[in-house]
C-alpha cells in the first residue's frame, strides 16, 4: 500500500501537560488521535513535503497549528483567531454534557436524538474549521472532524 506524503504521522497537544480532563472527553481525545493517525489527509498549501508532525496549541487566545516535517524541520506555524470557533465549541460542550447525562438514565430514543444533535453540531464545527483552513491547509472532512475534536479538548483544558 502506498501512503500519501500529505498526512500527519505524529500529533502533540500542547495543553496535555495541564492535567486530565473528564473521562469522556479524554476518551474522545484518545480515539480522535488514534483515528487521525490511522487515516488523514493533511496538506499545507505550497509548503514542504510530508509526512508531517503537528503540534496543536492555544496560545494568547489563538489556535496554533505548528507543522513540521517528520524529522522536526519546521514547515510553517499557522495561527488562527479562536473567535469564529468559540460559539460552536460552546454548543458542542453543552450538547455533550446533555448526552452524557442522558446516557445514565434517559430512554434510548432520547439518547439517540441527543446523539444525532451532537453529531450535527460536531459536523458543523468540522465544516467551519475546514473553511478556516482553506488556503492554508487542505484537509478532508474526516480529518477536520478529528482535528475539531482535538481543538475542543484543548479549549476545554485552557478554559478550566
Amino acid at each position: 500500500m502506498i501512503m500519501s506524503e500529505y498526512r500527519i504521522i505524529r500529533i502533540d497537544l500542547e495543553a496535555a501537560s495541564l492535567g486530565p480532563g473528564d473521562v469522556n472527553a479524554d476518551h474522545e481525545r484518545r480515539v480522535a488521535i488514534a483515528d487521525l493517525l490511522e487515516s488523514n489527509h493533511f496538506r499545507p498549501e505550497a509548503e514542504g513535503q510530508g509526512p508531517y508532525a503537528l503540534r496543536l496549541a492555544i496560545e494568547d487566545d489563538r489556535l496554533v497549528f505548528d507543522v513540521r516535517q517528520e524529522d522536526e524541520t519546521p514547515v510553517h506555524a499557522f495561527v488562527f483567531a479562536l473567535g469564529p470557533l468559540r460559539r460552536i465549541i460552546k454548543d458542542y460542550f453543552l450538547i455533550c454534557e446533555s448526552y452524557y447525562e442522558a446516557v445514565r438514565d434517559a430512554p434510548l430514543a432520547q439518547i439517540e436524538a441527543i446523539d444525532m444533535g451532537r453529531r450535527g453540531v460536531h459536523n458543523e464545527g468540522s465544516s467551519l474549521l475546514r473553511d478556516r483552513l482553506t488556503g492554508k491547509i487542505e484537509v478532508d472532512f474526516d480529518t477536520s472532524r478529528r482535528l475539531f475534536t482535538l481543538i475542543c479538548a484543548l479549549h476545554r483544558r485552557v478554559t478550566r
